[in-house]
């Protein structure tokens, strides 16, 4: 009895874990929102009010003017090229890797991953090395007067290296958690390859697919470091936007540099929006993917 005694007063009371736990919810809250404040939105504010301070008509004539309307033309067309190889290769790659088992499947998986483990100098680089006057292929560029580097292609090249893994990432754990049994079923009823593909396989990965172009999209109009290497700086002709915004920084064209750059943050803010939503659409479509009966 006294040993029972004792041990019920050698109880402590149990911790209250609630108190505790709504109180870390709020301090890692308040430190995100600290994080997000000092981060992103205090440069984001930054940029905008720099680029406005000596007026509208300023920062409009540094959009308006032709050195930036040539670099915003080759954004887009960089990005216009990009994205939709880009689009054909991550919907093949995730298909493939996705619905079929076949040698070689871990390669291509790893092929796909590699800029994500190299810099995009370091690709840019690699460019020059093969396309440039003294690479593997620069004579026979020369013989035939043909440009790669220090021109359009190379840029083209460059973005597309740079961002191929963005849809490709996306959709193959999508298209793995919806299995196969859908395409098997369209077999049995008697649809081909490419029925089955863009009646069945293509409308439940739709927001997938739209999510990693957006993101690969992102990426093509704001890569700087592998285009910086293979496009030779040369104004009105081969600077894309980001390229724009930093020959105009180093003239200390603040107001001019500040008006560029709003537009790349623009884009962001833009990407941010659709990422949110498309996302979501994502998540549900997965999630009712995840309940359907088999």
């Amino acid at each position: 009895m006294a040993v029972a005694t004792s041990i019920a007063n050698d109880r402590s009371p149990p911790p209250v874990v609630g108190a505790e736990s709504t109180l870390l919810r709020w301090t890692l809250t308040a430190i995100a929102l600290v994080f997000l404040a000092l981060f992103l939105f205090v440069p984001l504010a930054f940029v905008f009010t720099e680029a406005l301070r000596r007026g509208l008509s300023v920062y409009l004539a540094a959009i308006a003017e032709p050195d930036a309307v040539a670099a915003i033309r080759l954004t887009l067309l960089t990005a216009a090229i990009a994205v939709p190889l880009n689009l054909v290769f991550g919907v093949a790659a995730a298909w493939a890797i996705a619905k079929f088992a076949f040698p070689g499947k871990n390669v291509l998986i790893t092929l796909i991953d590699l800029p994500f483990s190299v810099s995009p100098v370091v690709s840019g680089l690699i460019y020059v090395l093969i396309f440039g006057l003294q690479g593997w292929f620069g004579p026979w560029l020369r013989e035939h007067d043909l440009k790669v580097i220090f021109a359009v292609p190379g840029i083209v090249l460059a973005t597309i290296f740079v961002t191929f893994p963005f849809i490709a990432r996306e959709l193959i754990p999508l298209m793995q958690a919806q299995g196969t049994d859908q395409e098997e079923a369209a077999t049995v009823l008697g649809a081909r390859g490419w029925q089955t593909f863009l009646r069945v396989t293509l409308p439940n990965i739709k927001w997938g697919l739209l999510y990693g172009v957006i993101l690969c999209n992102a990426r093509a109009m704001g890569e700087f470091g592998a285009v910086s290497v293979v496009s030779g700086h040369i104004r009105g002709a081969t600077n894309t936007l980001p390229l724009h915004v930093e020959i105009l920084y180093n003239e200390y064209q603040f107001a001019a540099a500040f008006a560029v750059a709003s537009l790349l943050a623009l884009l962001a803010l833009v990407t941010l929006a659709l990422k949110f939503v498309v996302e979501r659409r994502t998540r549900e479509d997965v999630g009712w993917v995840g309940e359907r009966p088999t």
